[in-house]
This record gives C-alpha cells, structure tokens and sequence, in this order.
C-alpha cells in the first residue's frame, strides 16, 4: 500500500472510533469490566458470556463493517486490508488491561 493510502485509511480509521462516540461510555465500561476486547480481525469480540455486551458487539461490529467496506472500494484494495489496517490500530490503541485476541485466538490482557 502506498503512504497515500495508508494516510487515508488511519484518517478514516480515526473518524470510524469517532463514530463510535454515542458508545464511548458503553463501550469503555464494557472494556473496562472484561466482557469485550479486540480481536486480530478488526472486530470486537466477547469475552464473557454476557447479553447486553453481545448486543453492544453485533451492533459496533456492523457499523466496523460496513465502514470497512466503504474504505475498501474508495481506496480500490481489499477487506482484508482494510480490516488488517484496522485491527492493527486497534489492538495497538487498546489500553493497558483490557483484553486482546493473540494470533491464537486466546483472549489475553494487554
């Protein structure tokens, strides 16, 4: 990928957590008491069982989506590009303490 590109995709990547702001405090509170964590795909997963947490999940997730898809054929590359750029931010942008997804597919602290 070019700088151009790269450039691009994290300014919409910032605008995507912007978004998310009606969330922010939900979705901090759900990362905060380990119920949800990132995953290696650019998506958040569930950590535990939880109802109000998977909705959170699903509903973030669609949006990621179809945020993800919009950046792909703007900037003429793949999904999976798009959703590697994106985990990669994402994972490198969660706090000490909440929970990531390892190359395993564990969920651990960061």
């Amino acid at each position: 990928m070019t700088n151009n590109i790269v450039k691009k995709l994290t300014c919409a990547l910032l605008a995507v957590t912007m978004t998310f702001s009606a969330w922010a405090i939900s979705l901090d509170d759900a990362k905060q008491q380990g119920l949800i964590g990132e995953m290696q795909n650019g998506y958040l997963g569930l950590v535990v069982e939880n109802v109000e947490a998977q909705s959170l999940v699903t509903s973030v997730n669609e949006k990621r989506k179809s945020i993800y898809l919009n950046l792909a054929r703007k900037n003429n590359i793949t999904m999976a590009q798009v959703t590697a750029l994106a985990a990669e931010k994402a994972l490198n942008k969660t706090q000490t303490g909440h929970f990531i997804q390892n190359a395993a597919g564990q969920w651990v602290k960061k």
